[in-house]
């Protein structure tokens, strides 16, 4: 450990610390005034260990040091034990985007050098704090990130199943809609029991499938042998697995909603004694277009229950970059992107906007309209957009609820002069000389 002093300065922040986090250390920075000489600054440098108690004595000492806020890089998930054990003793931390703090380039990069710097941004006010939502949030987007996962290996499982099903010669799914129905499961677990008669198989048909049972007979057709079989039981036992897995963890994330709630009452302004479980919050954002359970979960994971964090639908909206990013040259100004943002966020929007977008309603209207003059992946980020916004409305006020607007919203609010007026300008473009006259009544 080493102590330097400072020029004089007048930080934003009087005691600050700063942590560059590794794997299993932590670059240690103490920026703390001066005992005697008033306007100075001291400085300490020093590395601890990321183990549990190490991690509390550090805690310890700068709570004796009266350090008012912790600063740390969000460097995977190792700042996580950092985090949560200072935050636990008491501490003011912050969690800060690493990009938004890097050094002055062409400067030596060390460990001390980007805690020092780091220390230096904290004191003057000049970092921003991530989003960390309290424990029980957390706990939550735990239970849905693992259920998304499972959910993907699982689809994957599943095409696996196909492919070998394709090698044996069998075309099951050519004919068949969801393999894994109650038909194609049947038919599945058929052949992996040693059944190798078309025919046979194809009664195992159920509902429509019955209809189709010629084309059934000829899908089945192949060359299945034993070691088909073999490879397709470990296959079926890995999903039955994962999907027992699944309604498992779909039990913890009902059980995690019910133990959340909002910090305010109907109004959304006012802090309340009893609140509204996240649970309910979860069924209002299901009758919104395109918002299943399964999204309306994963809103409340990542977002959380407290709209505090978020001042405006735009502060959200911005935060998980559904907006272009402003850059303004001079007299110009231009849109770049608008950032990767929150990966789990934007993959439950993207869902929830496809399935918006087929539906009769005002969010599919609205994908209509904008899906011609800017192409499909931009009017789904638009819809995704409008589906935050919602979103932020029906948990910041509990009493409010989500009210359909129609898929003919826009065109009652449409201004007949400006239709008019562009309508004129398309038919003058090509070529035609335009004279209204007044409709009779």
């Amino acid at each position: 450990m080493e102590e330097l002093r400072e020029d004089h300065d007048d930080g934003t922040v009087a005691r600050v610390a700063a942590i560059d986090i590794g794997k299993a250390s932590g670059m240690v920075c103490l920026r703390v005034p001066h005992d005697t000489i008033e306007g100075r600054r001291v400085q300490k440098v020093w590395t601890v260990a990321s183990t549990t108690n190490t991690i509390l004595e550090l805690g310890d000492r700068l709570v004796c040091q009266g350090v008012e806020r912790v600063v740390m890089e969000a460097t995977g998930s190792y700042w996580r034990p950092f985090f949560y054990l200072l935050e636990a003793r008491g501490l003011d931390c912050w969690l800060v985007n690493a990009r938004d703090v890097k050094n002055v380039p062409g400067r030596p990069k060390t460990d001390k050098l980007d805690a020092v710097w780091l220390a230096k941004l904290a004191e003057r006010g000049m970092v921003r704090a991530s989003f960390v939502p309290p424990k029980p949030v957390r706990q939550l987007r735990d239970f849905t990130r693992t259920r998304t996962v499972f959910v993907q290996e699982r689809t994957r499982h599943k095409h696996r199943v196909d492919k070998a099903l394709q090698d044996a010669q069998i075309k099951l799914s050519d004919v068949v809609s969801d393999l894994f129905g109650m038909s194609g499961r049947a038919m599945l677990d058929a052949l992996v029991a040693g059944e190798r008669n078309p025919r046979t198989l194809a009664d195992l048909a159920k509902g429509n499938l019955v209809k189709k049972k010629p084309a059934l007979i000829e899908a089945l057709t192949g060359q299945f042998e034993g070691h088909h079989a073999r490879l397709l039981r470990v296959l079926l036992g890995t999903i039955d697995h994962l999907t027992a897995q699944i309604q498992e963890l779909d039990r913890l994330i009902a059980h995690t909603l019910e133990d959340i709630t909002t910090p305010h009452d109907g109004s959304g302004l006012e802090p309340s004694a009893g609140g509204v479980s996240a649970g309910a919050l979860a069924e209002k954002l299901d009758a919104v277009p395109g918002i299943g359970p399964a999204t309306a979960q994963i809103i409340l994971a990542e977002i959380g229950a407290d709209m505090s964090c978020f001042p405006t639908p735009e502060h959200l909206v911005s935060w998980a970059k559904l907006c272009p990013r402003t850059i303004q040259s001079g007299t110009k100004n231009t849109s770049g992107p608008a950032g990767q943002g929150n990966p789990w966020l934007k993959g439950a929007l993207g869902e929830a906007a496809s399935a918006a977008a087929r539906t009769d309603t005002f969010l599919g209207a609205r994908y209509r309209r904008i899906v011609k003059r800017r192409g499909h992946a931009k009017a789904l980020v638009a819809v995704a957009r409008s589906i935050l916004v919602i979103s932020w409305h029906l948990i910041n006020a509990p009493d409010a609820s989500y009210q359909e607007l129609g898929s003919d919203w826009h065109q009652r609010h449409l201004n007949p002069a400006r239709k008019t007026r562009d309508l004129v300008r398309q038919l003058q473009a090509l070529g035609h000389q335009v004279t209204l006259e007044p409709a009779a009544a």
